[in-house]
């Protein structure tokens, strides 16, 4: 049997929200070199959250990240999950 899913119109309004958004983000001076990997630094200022709590996220696999050597590196495009409420 087939699942069937339904999209409604508020859905319809908020993917129109979210890429508007990234477009002009792109289109942006400087935007387009940006950074596709952060160090754990840049990403509990930018989530605005403390050391043990980005461990918890790495713990319960909310956030994604690769270790090289000592240092843990994390994908812009899950933190900006994050900080649109996709990731919880």
């Amino acid at each position: 049997m087939t699942a069937i899913e339904l999209i409604t119109k508020e859905d319809l309004r908020e993917f129109k929200g979210e890429l508007l958004k990234e477009i002009k983000q792109l289109m942006q001076p400087g935007q387009g070199q940006s950074k596709k990997w952060l160090k754990s630094v840049e990403v509990k200022k930018l989530l605005g959250i403390s050391p043990g709590t980005l461990q918890n996220l790495r713990i319960k696999g909310t956030l994604r990240f690769t270790k090289v050597g000592s240092i843990m590196y994390y994908k812009l495009e899950d933190i900006n999950k994050i900080l649109e409420g996709e990731g919880k």
